[in-house]
Formats: structure tokens, C-alpha cells, sequence
């Protein structure tokens, strides 16, 4: 199924009358739109829990670097992205996040040739302003091929009543 291309009328009030979990599985079912980014990775949502999901990506040949593999910059966007998700899964409506910090070790190259990838990323610790997530990135066989670790800024959203 092919998604809608995001839209500037996407409704911008959604984090503020959702949970985290909600937003994200709203984005799941086509009911909000995805973040522009997604369509540049082709991410996709596999599973949805609280502080623990499940994401897809399929590399191809216009994300190569100079030497014919899958950039770095990549395998960062879908790690971040687990890790950011498991966090915001998380969130009470009117609360946002930010990575602050994301370090990746990368193990493994990718190339077209390995098709979709899939990341899986938890929630370690969640405070009242900050979080911190763990993600892997495995090829179809299930041979990790990064991990990563993040810390996220969790924060009231403007015009919310958690500020």
C-alpha cells in the first residue's frame, strides 16, 4: 500500500490529544500522516508497545555512499528513529521529545542487495526529563548490522496542559 505523500495539513494538534503510543499507531493505521522523513528510508511501523517497537527500512541503491554500500547517515536515521519512537511511545499527551545524544556502531554493511532491514527499539530508562533507548538494526537472517544507543530531552509541548 502506497502512502500519502505528508501533508502541511496534518493535524499538528495530534501529540497535544494523544499519548505517544497513540500518535504513533494512528501513523501505523494511514490515520495521520507519516513524518516526511519515513519516505527517504521507506520506515514503516511493525509493532507498537509501550517503550518497545518494531520498524522497518529498505535500503536501496540511491542510499550509497562513494564505495557502493549504504551510507552511515542511513543506518543512524532508522536507528534514531527506533530509538526516538520507543521513547515516544511512552509519552502522556502534551509531552514531546528530542535526541540530544545518539551514538551508532556499525557492524555490518548494507547494500540493495539486503533488503529490508529491521530495527528494534526499547526504552532503558525513562525519567521526568530525560530518557534513554538502546536499538539494533538486523538484515532479514536476523545478523545484527548496528546498534545504537540515545538519550532524548522529554519536554511539555507548547500550548499543552503538562507545561
Amino acid at each position: 500500500m502506497k502512502r500519502p505523500e505528508h501533508s502541511a495539513s496534518a493535524p499538528a494538534a495530534a501529540p497535544l490529544q494523544r499519548s505517544g503510543r497513540d500518535v504513533l499507531q494512528a501513523i501505523q493505521n494511514g490515520d495521520l500522516d507519516d513524518p516526511p522523513i519515513s519516505h527517504h528510508v521507506g520506515l514503516r511501523f511493525a509493532q507498537i508497545d509501550d517503550g518497545d517497537v518494531v520498524l522497518t527500512a529498505e535500503p536501496d541503491a540511491s542510499h550509497y555512499n562513494p564505495i557502493g554500500a549504504v551510507h552511515g547517515g542511513f543506518f543512524a536515521t532508522v536507528l534514531d528513529s527506533a530509538c526516538g519512537c520507543a521513547v515516544h511511545s511512552t509519552l502522556p499527551a502534551g509531552v514531546g521529545y528530542t535526541s540530544l545524544e545518539l551514538k551508532v556502531s556499525f557492524l555490518r554493511p548494507i547494500t540493495a542487495e539486503t533488503g529490508t532491514v529491521t530495527a528494534h527499539g526499547w526504552v532503558t530508562k525513562r525519567g521526568r526529563s530525560a530518557a534513554f533507548a538502546e536499538a539494533d538494526l538486523r538484515d532479514r537472517d536476523g545478523r545484527v548490522l548496528a546498534t545504537a544507543s540515545s538519550t532524548c530531552l522529554v519536554f511539555p509541548l507548547a500550548n499543552s496542559p503538562a507545561r
